[in-house]
């Protein structure tokens, strides 16, 4: 992918600041963009959209395809006739800057539900027509989302009913559901068609507003980088409709799950629990999931970031019923035939490959065999953990990064810069003033410098670190359960300071675009010019 010289901020839709207890789709995103122009800036990178489930983690949904109905904005459909203002007049008092996402499901999916009802029995002709369209077109995924919620709703009812936990579609659905025998699947369809026809429309809903959204940023000259993880959750329509496709056993179960091996951080790996394609079986269907899946990742955003792109080379494979990661092994992808039939279908992806973790040379030549960049963590060029040592080798300090990369301060798995710099050792400390050859008075924005002048073509700024804050913003700490996905910040921080210091080191270091492409037009003209005295002189 050809890169031009640019930066952006990382912020998920969630921490937009609104009075609905979460971030959505309003005039909180359209003044983020703005936000953005005023700081120069020309990219937004998002977390995976996809509805969320337990956790309320963006990279555990239940479906790729879907998007988020909790990211709908609520005042939206007042304007468009399907709720009423006095159904919004008592607002809970949700907490400003954080999220209580079981606070807001309990009472924001009713109100959505209802709307989508309202539209159902009473949308114009005009909209009624739009919104078969979108069921039209979406088909291929929506059919089964919107029946596997539906299902989903009822039997996560009546486990709550019974108290059993962790009750998913292969351990606790009725087997015909769960196996998707056609009787059965005729049946649900008909008993839930009004809950299956409400799912469809908070999609169509979500849909509109979020390209609303991505067309106002474009048109802003702000291109969104999206997410996809490699893997999918256990308990999705992913899994459910696609059994065929996964390492599963005859009721439904993984037969092996993904992790990664054991290391510097835990003797005993890492469990992640997500079932693992079968690729033979997806080789033999042309990778059509994957085309599908890319293809309608790109309809929401202009970029993709792949997580854990090692697991195109080659996954840890873990045996189902493990209490831990230690018992696996390394297991050969087909990453090389994936990208080249999907390129052959698609054209050249805008993929950025999340290369951290266990990095081989062979994930490195499967990276750059694609031309997708790679990333690099400022973090993680002071850490010596993470770095094995201290030293001028480490890939991720500024001196060692390549054009063809994007470098972050700090990614959504980090803590703040400031949080991080105030858990380093003495060493790391003194390492970090030492490359700076500043004092640390004002670390968070040394960082940010670093990042935009490294000579990597894309730099990405978490908004925390714009604003300069502490581990209370942090948005994940891995492997902790709890607390994680609920930062939000609020109306004022979208201040002409911060956005001033931004634009002046976009200047700073060339990180405008138009930039970049006004000095290719400037040369094409005086190599025009040139040829054409050329000509004229050889007449």
């Amino acid at each position: 992918m050809e890169l031009t010289r640019a930066s952006g901020i990382l912020l998920h839709p969630t921490s937009f600041p609104g009075p609905h207890g979460m971030g959505d789709l309003g005039e909180a995103a359209f003044q983020f963009v703005d936000f953005l122009v005023a700081a120069k800036q020309s990219l937004w990178q998002v977390l995976p959209l996809g509805p969320t489930g337990y956790g309320d983690s963006p990279y555990a949904s239940f479906s790729s395809f879907a998007g988020n109905p909790l990211l709908i904005n609520l005042t939206k459909l007042i304007e468009a006739g399907d709720l009423s203002a006095g159904e919004l007049a008592e607002i809970p008092p949700f907490p400003v800057d954080t999220i209580d996402f079981g606070w807001v499901i309990h009472w924001k999916i009713p109100l959505l539900e209802r709307a989508a009802r309202n539209f159902l029995a009473g949308a114009s002709a005009e909209r009624r027509a739009d919104f078969e369209a979108f069921c039209a077109e979406h088909a291929g995924w929506l059919d089964d989302f919107a029946l596997f919620m539906a299902v989903k709703e009822q039997y996560d009812r009546q486990a709550a009913a019974e108290n059993v936990f962790g009750a998913m579609w292969s351990n606790y659905w009725a087997k015909d559901i769960a196996l998707r025998r056609p009787a059965a699947l005729k049946r649900w369809r008909q008993e839930q068609a009004e809950a299956i026809a409400v799912k469809k429309v908070l999609q169509y809903y979500f849909f509109q507003q979020w390209t609303a959204v991505k067309e106002y940023a474009n048109g802003q000259g702000i291109r969104i980088i999206g997410d996809i993880p490699i893997f999918v959750a256990p308990d999705s329509v992913d899994v459910w409709a696609n059994r065929e496709l996964f390492f599963l056993d005859k009721e439904g179960q993984p037969t092996v799950v993904a992790g990664v091996p054991p290391d510097y951080f835990s003797e005993t790996g890492q469990l992640w629990g997500n079932p693992l394609y079968n690729w033979k079986k997806m080789a033999a269907q042309d990778y059509q999931w994957w085309i599908e899946r890319i293809q309608a990742t790109l309809r929401l955003v202009d970029i993709i970031r792949i997580d854990h792109f090692r697991g195109f080379e080659a996954y840890w494979e873990v045996p189902f019923g493990e209490d831990t990661a230690i018992n696996g092994r390394w297991v050969k992808a087909p990453g090389m035939e994936l990208f080249e039939t999907i390129e052959k279908e698609l054209g050249t992806l805008p993929i950025l490959a999340e290369d951290l973790g266990v990095i081989t040379p062979e994930v490195e030549a499967l990276r750059d065999h694609f031309k997708f960049p790679g990333m690099k963590i400022l973090q993680f060029a002071f850490d010596s953990k993470e770095a094995g040592g201290l030293d001028a080798t480490n890939k991720f300090l500024p001196h060692n990064h390549g054009r063809n990369a994007v470098v972050y301060t700090g990614t959504h798995d980090n803590d703040t810069t400031k949080g991080w710099y105030r858990e380093r050792t003495p060493e790391e400390k003194d390492l970090v003033r030492r490359y700076l050859a500043r004092p640390d008075d004002d670390i968070v924005w040394d960082f940010i410098r670093l990042a935009i002048a490294s000579v990597a073509r894309l730099a990405i700024i978490p908004f925390q670190d714009a604003l300069n804050l502490d581990s209370d913003a942090r948005m994940n700490t891995p492997s902790v359960l709890g607390g994680n996905w609920a930062w939000r910040y609020r109306s004022e921080a979208l201040n002409p300071w911060v956005a001033n210091r931004l634009s002046e080191l976009v200047d700073l270091y060339g990180r405008d675009p138009a930039l970049w492409q006004k000095k290719a037009e400037e040369e094409a003209k005086a190599l025009r010019q040139a040829q054409d005295e050329t000509k004229a002189e050889a007449k």
